[in-house]
């Protein structure tokens, strides 16, 4: 048996439960505006990138994703002419992900009413130093899993 108390399983339970009602929340909200937390979280990553690109695997790497995962996601994207898939121009041997203008005016439009939704979802809940304890302690976690 495990050295946590019933207290800390308690809390894994909570954790558990709770991030998964708010990740379907914030993805029902998402989808009202023809997007899904994937998509959004795909253009949000770009966007933030240096010219608005990432090389596949920083990205696939970022996100969590299988190669085949995080191509099969573009390529959704890349039906809409949000991204583009291109070769590296600098190396000519990998591939990267590209916002394009039509991408960049999407997210731009999305931004707002994910932020109201976020504020509204998880934020509220949030009083004095709760989230700089929070962020600490999913640093903490972050470190163990590499």
């Amino acid at each position: 048996m495990s050295d946590a108390s019933r207290q800390d399983w308690d809390a894994w339970q909570v954790y558990f439960e709770t991030t998964a009602l708010l990740t379907a929340r914030i993805e029902e909200r998402l989808k009202q505006h023809g997007c899904s937390l994937m998509d959004y979280q795909v253009l949000l990553l770009l966007y933030g990138a240096p010219e608005h690109r990432m090389r596949m695997g920083e990205l696939a790497h970022r996100l969590i994703f299988s190669p085949s995962r995080l191509s099969y996601q573009i390529g959704v994207l890349g039906k809409r002419g949000w991204v583009e898939r291109r070769r590296v121009e600098c190396d000519g041997r990998g591939f990267e992900a590209v916002l394009t203008a039509e991408g960049l005016r999407a997210f731009r439009e999305l931004r707002p009413a994910h932020a109201r939704d976020v504020q509204e979802l998880f934020f509220s809940a949030l009083q004095d130093d709760d989230a700089a304890r929070l962020a600490d302690l999913m640093r903490r976690v972050g470190g163990l899993l590499g």
